[in-house]
């Protein structure tokens, strides 16, 4: 998030550094030409192809070019100049933008517009960009042929008794060479969306429907594709080959970006961006209802939006990405159910579906607040372990500069809640940043001051070199007793901070999957503070302009914070974090600042991991985690899908009748009844094993850090380190 405390429109580094630790993964609200649109078949010409007469590019467009161009090469932390090489890189991030899947394009289509990979940077440069409009036009010509060919494909109800099948990721594939190779794939897929609606109990005839209309959206909306559109999608190929966190944002754009910095919308609290025709979240913001829910994560794909408790669905495949969010918007307080492909899933597989009550997504549900006091009992005596959830770093700045004694942030909630389970004399505490995007540095830094005594916290490099280490600003360390941080693959930025932080100063263990691996810091540029005139419409930007290092002089960047005991994950750490992104900037070292850490913990990590490792083993929760963990990695890792209705059939009964076994494995070692069908699990029936878990492990390190036991028998044994 970016902190309002200085403005972040000044083009300069130094402190604006400090002002956007930016949520991983920010989807750009506009749109991304991985689907598929048009109005109907159309030949492909041999002549040499042409931005059509209503996309092309505006005045106010080559201003902009010229201005992105110029902003992000002077300012961005690579420090790279628009060459050859990089024009390269931006004409292949710009066909992957349009054809992701390789599923319109021809190869031979790419080999005529190789003639344009050298020419985009000096496109950029002089704002001559009709080279991004004319690859576009080509892409649009054989998007409207192939949705045309599938519409045709309806006509005639495919055999699902054929032992075939469709290779639906495409994405490293060679591009097709011939019409009708693509033709066939093609076929394939119209085959494949109408066996996954088939599966669903539709008809052949309701299937063929529902697809007719699906594929004729697909076509209008090709057609409404706008000029702006166009170009934002080429500036974004152009600012993602410096890293995947260099935005453009077209005026429409802009506009839903700044109201998602704000929270000042009514939703499900999630960012969406449009993939392959499908509206994919992208991330969770903290304190939303999607949030609280907890039943939708990153990657997962919304196929279809109803409203209230017993509407029908209204299949959203294939629309635009604006009209989706429309859907899912309405006023607070009412109902929307969503229709969820979840992520790594194979086409056609179930697709569950999510209530939501929508809400605004304000400070107050973003606060830090305790969980239930987990109880652990060792040898007769119960431990108390304390659980603040932190959904996200914030801070009432508005409230803070109009000298409000008692502002909200991060830092002050959370030192009163371990005010609070001090007084009820808990024995361990766990900070639970599971989900935590980031948000305000000077929270992070503050947090950790909660834990330590003094001392630098992070160091903060700008692209110029100049460094600036961070230090701990509380004045007074409020909690010295065993801690554990519990984070996943979703805990970035500021969340990693924190993490490193409490992991380099030995001051508790850091528990759960490896982090995102953000390590980088944006700034904000409205791009209409150089334009004559106000209003001009240039949208904003936003460049990395630095990174941060931890205060050994590792980056967290790309790599992210690598817990001491690893816990079973249904995120997937090959499809989600810094690694899996092309253009993300490298982990590097810088030197390390002077600084005291604790020693306490080292003897204790060996013995709390080996009674984890046997807890793993027995454990029934654990190993029903495992288990589903396991499955979605093997549906994940396939890349073909059968298009015959008795295997598709078999393959998902037997999928659905091993989670069962696995669900009825722990209730039945919990002594409660079997379940019949997976209809009858309810959301709140799965128990959270890893929080679970990590009470057992703080229990495991309050055990090893308690003194010996006195010799004298006339002495009662110590209950504790008098830390409170």
């Amino acid at each position: 998030m970016n902190d309002p405390q200085n403005s972040p429109s000044r083009p300069r580094a130094g402190l604006g550094l400090r002002l956007a630790l930016l949520l991983p993964a920010l989807a750009v609200l506009g749109f991304l030409f991985t689907g598929s649109s048009g109005n109907r078949p159309a030949a492909v010409p041999a002549a040499h192809p042409t931005a059509t007469a209503t996309i092309s590019p505006t005045d106010r467009h080559r201003k902009v070019a010229r201005l992105v161009g110029e902003v992000i090469e002077r300012s961005h932390y690579r420090q790279t100049v628009l060459d050859d090489k990089m024009s390269s890189q931006v004409f292949d991030r710009y066909l992957e933008s349009l054809d992701g899947g390789r599923s319109y394009f021809l190869a031979g289509d790419i080999t005529e517009l190789e003639q344009y990979r050298y020419k985009l940077g000096e496109a950029i440069r002089t704002g001559n960009v009709e080279p991004a409009f004319v690859i576009f036009a080509r892409f649009q010509q054989r998007n409207r042929a192939q949705i045309g060919r599938a519409i045709t494909e309806l006509e005639k109800e495919p055999d699902f008794t054929l032992d075939e099948s469709l290779a639906y990721d495409r994405a490293k594939a060679p591009w097709i060479a011939t019409q009708a190779e693509l033709d066939d794939l093609w076929r394939k897929r119209v085959k494949n969306d109408a066996l996954s609606l088939m599966l669903a109990n539709k008809t052949w005839v309701e299937a063929r429907d529902v697809l007719k209309k699906r594929y004729e959206r697909v076509l209008k909306r090709i057609d409404q594709v706008s000029s702006d559109d166009v170009f934002e999608n080429f500036m974004n190929a152009y600012a993602h080959v410096y890293d995947p966190h260099s935005n453009y944002f077209s005026p429409r754009a802009s506009e839903e970006y700044n109201i998602a910095m704000k929270l000042s919308y009514v939703g499900i609290g999630a960012t969406l961006q449009l993939i392959d025709d499908h509206v994919t979240i992208m991330n969770v913001i903290p304190g939303g209802p999607a949030a609280v829910s907890g039943q939708i994560k990153a990657n997962d794909r919304i196929t279809g939006v109803g409203q209230g408790k017993n509407s029908e669905f209204v299949d959203v495949v294939g629309w635009r990405l604006d009209d989706v969010v429309q859907l899912i918007r309405g006023p607070a307080g009412t109902l929307v159910r969503l229709q969820v492909l979840p992520a790594g899933a194979t086409p056609g597989a179930k697709e569950p579906v999510l209530e939501f009550m929508r809400n605004k997504v304000t400070l107050e549900a973003q606060a830090a607040q305790r969980k239930p006091t987990q109880m652990v009992t060792r040898g007769g005596r119960t431990f108390k372990i304390g659980v603040i959830d932190v959904p996200s770093f914030y801070q009432d700045y508005e409230a803070k500069v109009g000298g409000e004694k008692d502002y909200r942030s991060t830092t002050r909630d959370v030192a009163r809640l371990i005010g609070e389970l001090k007084a009820e004399k808990v024995d361990g505490l766990i900070m639970d940043l599971r989900g935590n995007g980031g948000g305000h540095l000077s929270e992070a830094t503050g947090l950790v001051g909660l834990f330590i005594h003094k001392g630098p916290v992070v160091q903060l490099r700008e692209a110029s070199g100049r460094i600036e280490v961070l230090d701990d600003p509380e004045p007074d360390q409020v909690w010295d007793g065993p801690l554990v941080v519990l984070v996943d693959r979703s805990s970035a930025s500021a969340s990693e901070i924190f993490s490193a932080a409490i992991q380099d100063y030995g001051r508790g263990l850091i528990v759960g999957q490896q982090t995102y691996g953000k390590g980088t810091v944006q700034n904000l540029y409205p791009l209409d503070r150089w334009a004559l005139g106000a209003n001009a419409g240039y949208g904003q930007l936003t460049v990395t302009m630095g990174k941060y290092y931890r205060i050994t002089g590792d980056s967290v960047q790309n790599r992210g914070v690598m817990p001491e005991i690893a816990l079973p994950s249904m995120i997937s750490t090959a499809e989600v974090g810094e690694s899996t992104r092309d253009s993300a900037l490298p982990w590097d070292q810088i030197r390390s600042v002077q600084f005291t850490a604790e020693q306490a913990l080292r003897s204790a990590i060996d013995p709390v991991n080996r009674a984890h490792a046997e807890r793993m083993q027995t454990d029934p929760d654990l190993k029903a985690l495992v288990g589903d963990a396991d499955a979605v990695e093997k549906m994940r890792l396939a890349k073909t899908v059968s298009l015959n209705m008795v295997a598709r059939k078999a393959e998902r009964e037997r999928l659905d009748a091993e989670r069962l076994e696995r669900i009825n494995t722990r209730r039945t070692a919990h002594t409660q009844v079997p379940l019949k069908s997976l209809e009858e699990l309810k959301a709140d029936d799965e128990p959270d094993a890893n929080l679970a878990e990590t009470a057992q492990i703080v229990t495991d390190l309050e055990q090893q850090l308690l003194p010996p036991a006195p010799t004298r028998v006339s002495q009662a044994p110590s209950a504790g380190r008098g830390r409170r």
